[in-house]
């Protein structure tokens, strides 16, 4: 039986971490703990936001959705690594694998263009305070959100649709823990392969390009506007606004860089593997901690929200 797109293959076998086989219940007790992390803590963070009255503002709203984002980003793949951490039989049919490469690279890059969207909001309210409630207005933040999820569902689409529409004769072992475009391009066969290699490489590497060089526009006016602050006080007291954020934006670059910009080379199972937890499992596990801990208003709401309903007489 052949697939749609005339591919002779109907099914692909994640090879994950097969390199590793003492090691696999070690990795799923980590993973798991780190997922179960990731969900209660972007939860936690949404659940504040939503119910402590004093964060109704854009920053927030933005970090709201920055959290769902990531959270059905990592939805999206850990549960299944999680699976055939334990499973002695890894396949996956290929609509599945079309689903998941379309959800992983939809919210993966709504969470880019979300971290964008904050990093201008961060410059408004430093660079533009007197016109901060006009810019980011009602409206304004709507239309941040809504360009920020529409443009990656559309990186999704495009990028899965480029993949999928190549035949793939065989060999069907995907060298990954999940669908990712490296390792399935490694198996399509046909004139397109190399075209569409470069095409969507091109398009993820100046989608994340663009959105890094937009948030180091926002913060080098932000450092010059901090600079001329005459007071101490108010220098720390407007980059404090920034840090989580910042920190998250460091995190969260670095690891892609290291996946998208790194020198081509012969494919390694164990090393991509291995380098592709830090970005589906490592970054969504540190991003609601760097949040919850270096953002002094989220951490106060989230004690004064959830522990006056614990311990009432702590507070």
């Amino acid at each position: 039986m052949q697939a749609t797109n005339g591919s002779s293959v109907t099914e692909f076998i994640l090879v994950g971490f097969s390199a590793f086989p003492g090691l696999q219940p070690v990795f799923f007790l980590l993973f798991l703990l780190m997922y179960l992390s990731t969900v209660l803590g972007n939860l936690l963070i949404m659940a504040t936001v939503g119910l402590e009255r004093s964060l109704h503002a854009p920053m927030y709203l933005f970090l709201c959705a920055l959290s769902l984002s990531e959270l059905l980003y990592t939805v999206a793949i850990v549960p299944r690594l999680l699976a055939d951490l334990l499973a002695t039989r890894h396949a996956i049919a290929l609509p599945a694998c079309a689903c998941q490469m379309l959800f992983s690279f939809a919210f993966g890059f709504t969470h880019s263009f979300l971290l964008t969207a904050m990093g201008y909001d961060r410059y408004v309210a430093i660079c533009r305070p007197l016109r901060y409630r006009v810019l980011m207005a009602p409206r304004g933040c709507a239309c941040l959100l809504g360009c920020s999820w529409a443009g990656g569902c559309v990186m999704g689409l495009v990028v899965t649709s480029a993949i999928f529409h190549l035949p793939f004769c065989g060999p069907n072992r995907i060298h990954h823990f999940f669908c990712h475009v490296p390792p399935l391009l490694q198996l399509a066969c046909g004139p397109r392969v190399l075209l569409v290699a470069r095409a969507t490489g091109l398009l993820c590497i100046a989608a994340l390009l663009s959105c890094c060089l937009l948030i180091l526009l926002s913060y080098a006016l932000i450092a010059a506007a901090i600079v001329r602050i005459p007071s101490a006080e108010g220098r720390h007291k407007a980059f404090s606004t920034c840090a989580s954020h910042l920190t998250v934006v460091v995190v969260h670059y670095g690891f892609a860089s290291v996946i998208y910009l790194k020198p081509h080379g012969p494919p390694s199972l164990e090393g991509d593997s291995l380098m592709g937890v830090t970005y589906t499992v490592l970054t969504p596990f540190l991003s609601p901690i760097i949040f919850s801990l270096r953002n002094k208003e989220l951490k106060a709401a989230m004690r004064k929200t959830f522990l006056s309903r614990l311990h009432p007489e702590k507070l």
